[in-house]
């Protein structure tokens, strides 16, 4: 197939927030991989290039060397919309302009050398979708991300997507210590370097379970599949990681967590219920922080989006808690709760459901996390990781500071 992928932002990347505040809608999570590397997947040997919104993109492009600037390609192009998940591949025979549809949305195109001068930037430098109106359009299969709780609500299905198509089950490669118990062991891998310790259960039987290189399990913690343990990630002794979880590398995690998604390099390494979250990188959670993730009424979860309450149409939706955030020990976050970045969130009883970036305090006095003093504290935590907080990444930082001297506290 000679042509190009271009995944690219859309408007609706801020329906994302906080987790796409510091970093682009592809490198949102859901399953084992991001939402980019799904795409990638369905064009071997395509060369791939990205569309993002002004913002970030310095931060992309100190990322990704494959980041053209937001250029429009000069070849074909299959453009494709970072917020889908495919669900087969897009079909490879096109020579003439088509647009890609899912349930009445326009989620990207292919579009012809000839045709991609039709193609513009509208505002913060994101593409023109309504180009793609103009050609004939097919249906194809596949859902779309419209919110955080999207990504939560998917994400066993997707771990278990994920882990067909890498097709490792059953093979056990790293160090497996006496007493430990797998269940369904052909739904189950673990990968050179991983151990698992004495007293161990490994429950494979309602979805697959995926442990990665250099991680380890403690004593008798309890993994009931889908889950993804990433690399390098210590589950703590006698956690309880249950069905739709997905923790990236790096990450320190006990106590209990359901169906939720935590980026790399942050920590929940005490008791307490993690539920229906979506946790950024660099996180920490205090010993006994808990989410609600149902309500009493089991009614719908509202959540704060771009300043409106948004019905998520779901009764289970916990927390989304942006990079760098902390809560301290017995934090009680209520369900449809969001956290900005840079947070540092303490006291007793609920705080507010909406906590704007930078914001310190709890439910008795809130103010603004000073910048200086909030990077540097960044800064200290990255390092312990052998992490630096980059030019790109400090000055997006800034910018996301002086935005959230507007909103209330």
């Amino acid at each position: 197939m000679n042509s190009m992928l271009c995944i690219y932002e859309d408007a609706k990347y801020s329906n994302l927030y906080p987790l796409s505040l510091t970093r682009p809608v592809f490198e949102l999570r859901c399953g084992i991989f991001s939402l980019g590397e799904k795409l990638v997947r369905h064009f071997p040997g395509v060369k791939v290039t990205y569309l993002v919104r002004d913002a970030i993109r310095e931060l992309v492009k100190e990322q990704h060397s494959d980041f053209s600037g937001n250029k429009i390609p000069e070849e074909n192009t299959y453009f494709v919309n970072a917020r889908l998940i495919l669900h087969e591949s897009l079909p490879k025979d096109l020579s003439r302009s088509t647009a890609f549809r899912v349930n009445n949305e326009i989620v990207g195109a292919f579009v012809a050398r000839a045709d991609l001068a039709k193609i513009r930037f509208s505002g913060e430098g994101l593409i023109d979708e309504s180009a793609f109106e103009k050609f004939d359009t097919v249906e194809i299969s596949g859902h779309t991300i419209h919110y955080p709780w999207d990504l939560v609500h998917h994400n066993g299905e997707e771990i278990s997507s994920d882990f067909k198509f890498m097709g490792r089950g059953g093979h056990i490669l790293g160090k497996v210590y006496p007493n430990v118990t797998f269940l369904e062991q052909a739904n189950i891998y673990l990968a050179p370097g991983a151990k698992i310790y004495p007293g161990v259960v490994i429950d494979g039987e309602s979805g697959p379970v995926y442990i990665a290189e250099g991680a380890t399990v403690m004593a008798n913690a309890v993994i009931q599949g889908p889950v993804y343990i990433g690399k390098n990630s210590r589950i703590k002794i006698g956690a309880k990681i249950y069905e739709g979880t997905s923790i990236g590398e790096v990450c320190k995690v006990g106590g209990e967590v359901e169906e939720s998604i935590v980026h790399g390099f942050s920590n929940k390494q005490h008791e307490g219920f993690l539920g229906h979250a979506y946790l950024g990188e660099w996180v920490n959670l205090g010993a006994d922080t808990n989410n609600s993730d149902l309500k009493n009424n089991y009614g719908h979860v509202k959540v704060m989006i771009n300043g409106s309450m948004v019905d998520s149409g779901s009764m289970f939706v916990g927390l989304f808690m942006g990079d760098h955030s902390k809560s301290g020990i017995n934090t009680m976050f209520n369900t449809g709760t969001s956290v900005g970045v840079m947070c540092n969130v303490f006291g007793a009883g609920y705080p507010p459901k909406f906590i704007p970036s930078f914001t310190w305090g709890g439910i008795d006095r809130q103010e603004r996390y000073d910048f200086n003093k909030a990077v540097e504290t960044a800064r200290r935590v990255m390092e312990r990781r052998q992490k630096t907080l980059s030019t790109a990444q400090e000055k997006l930082l800034r910018e996301l500071f002086e935005r959230s001297e507007h909103q209330s506290i």
